[in-house]
């Protein structure tokens, strides 16, 4: 057995954050280039989205292996303080 689960969407979640960073480049070439305020606020705007929309992806992977794994395990104490963490820093 692996010392880690299986991370199922963990390519997945790597090639959105891939495409994030594009973008993110693509909206600093933008404001760069002098692009109308409310154009930069959009592109932000779905540049958020995609983040929460990886995040999701990311929890839902992370639900699916770690947290599983860890109660299989008895370790699910850890793994969930280790989860309440993340989320409290993530949404405040």
């Amino acid at each position: 057995m692996p010392d880690h689960p299986e991370h199922r969407y963990r390519k997945e979640i790597t090639n959105r954050l891939a495409r994030i960073e594009g973008h993110v480049r693509a909206v600093k070439d933008m404001a760069a280039g002098g692009r109308d305020c409310p154009e930069i606020l959009l592109q932000m705007a779905a540049v958020q989205k995609a983040l929460d929309g990886t995040a999701k992806l990311l929890l839902k992977d992370h639900l699916g292996s770690c947290v599983v794994d860890a109660v299989r395990h008895g370790n699910e104490k850890k793994v969930l303080d280790d989860l309440n963490k993340a989320l409290n820093n993530y949404i405040r």
